[in-house]
């Protein structure tokens, strides 16, 4: 029987150097016959052995940047959105200081920005109790901030959401009742037509209003729509809601920095002269026994915040009467009602602002407020324009037709510029 004898194994600079000077001739030939026109086959094995580690990488190279590149879909972009803007409540009392950006804006107003979801009676409730104060001081939700302002906040939390099932049947109602107010409606936005003598939030003595109603409306996953901005009780027309916590974020700034545009018809008593024009005041809340109402103030007074309106007549009726069309530029309280008021051409049907003396509504005029959000026009959270227009309440749609006003006419606030 032979024996095998097994050689020395080589140290592995030898054995490279051996492999190295087998490789080099075989590639010069290669090269040699890829230039005198042979062709060269190489095998599935070989071109794996040989491509295979240059290969490797770029499927998940490739992957990356499809994932990066493609449009993201609405949901996907919903998903991030909403994570990035619902910041997480704080569990613990915490001061934070009021930014630029968020420079005259309302106490309430300013936690809703800083965290959607949070509830109106939440905030209404810490606001009363005293917990949430401004550089040390107990304040009102309807109080303005300041850049720089230090804002002390308690621990937070949003209400539990309710159980997400069947209906009572009068739950059932109001929620009818609401989809018979939509103007417009998406995934993100819904823009109601808000009947005179509801009110959009809670008080004293009201058992219904928008906010309440908005319960009904609950998603799968317990989130409700949100309000965005506000409208008097006896204002009829176009009321903004969110029905997503990024929708309430961008909206609201969209509010703050004053990108959207608010459009409203009123009929007021005689004829402003001129008949375009701008009111620029200071106004400031004044209390008494039974009210509060918004006076114009001076500049510096306490409390006093700059509130801008322009105006247009549409039509006049015998000089008595004249519709107008207001632009808002501002957002204070009962500004459109107190700046009219304050040019001596208050609105009709005005409990708090109408000032004329022995004056009579004309006959078949109901004694109520002519005020209506007519048209809003604002950003879409994702991109595009909202562009809303209600109609003429049955109250002020009857006071049209008797005084002759058509309520198609060119409406001259168009151009009124854009502060």
């Amino acid at each position: 029987m032979s024996r095998r004898f097994r050689k020395p194994l080589e140290k592995k600079s030898v054995r490279e150097a051996k492999r190295g000077d087998k490789r080099a001739p075989a590639k010069r030939g290669a090269e040699k016959g890829t230039r005198s026109g042979e062709k060269r086959v190489m095998s599935k094995h070989a071109a794996e052995q040989r491509f295979g580690d240059k290969r490797a990488p770029a499927k998940p190279a490739l992957r990356r940047t499809g994932a990066e590149d493609r449009p993201r879909a609405p949901r996907e972009e919903a998903r991030e959105e909403t994570v990035k803007a619902a910041p997480a409540l704080p569990t613990k009392v915490q001061t934070v200081t009021v930014t630029a950006d968020e420079n005259n804006m309302r106490v309430d107003r300013f936690l809703e920005a800083r965290f959607p979801g949070l509830s109106f009676s939440h905030i209404q409730r810490i606001v009363r109790k005293g917990e949430l104060r401004v550089n040390g001081k107990r304040a009102d939700s309807k109080d303005r901030l300041s850049e720089g302002d230090s804002v002390r906040i308690p621990p937070l939390k949003l209400d539990a959401p309710s159980v997400v099932g069947a209906l009572s049947e009068a739950a059932a109602k109001t929620r009818e009742a609401l989809q018979g107010m939509i103007l417009f409606e998406d995934a993100d936005v819904m823009v109601l037509n808000k009947p005179a003598g509801l009110a959009v939030q809670g008080g004293s003595g009201l058992s219904r209003h928008v906010d309440q109603m908005l319960e009904t409306m609950r998603d799968a996953k317990g989130q409700r729509p949100r309000l965005v901005h506000r409208l008097d009780r006896e204002t009829a027309g176009c009321l903004l809601v969110a029905k997503t916590r990024f929708a309430a974020s961008t909206l609201t700034g969209s509010f703050r920095h004053r990108s959207a545009r608010k459009i409203y018809w009123a009929l007021v008593a005689g004829v402003p002269k001129p008949k375009q024009g701008r009111i620029s005041t200071y106004l400031a809340k004044e209390e008494n026994e039974e009210e509060s109402i918004m006076r114009v103030a001076e500049h510096g007074d306490e409390g006093a915040s700059h509130a801008v309106t322009y105006y247009a007549v549409v039509e006049a009726s015998a000089q008595k009467l004249s519709w107008v069309s207001l632009k808002p530029v501002t957002g204070r309280t009962h500004q459109l009602r107190a700046h009219m008021a304050h040019i001596d051409h208050p609105i009709l049907g005005d409990p708090k602002y109408f000032n004329k003396e022995n004056w009579q509504l004309p006959g078949g005029v109901q004694n109520r407020l002519h005020l209506l959000a007519r048209r809003i026009v604002i950003p879409h959270p994702r991109g595009g324009v909202i562009d809303v227009t209600a109609p003429l309440p049955p109250h002020m749609l009857q006071s049209w037709n008797l005084l002759g006003l058509e309520a198609d006419r060119f409406d001259p606030i168009e151009n009124a510029p854009e502060e």
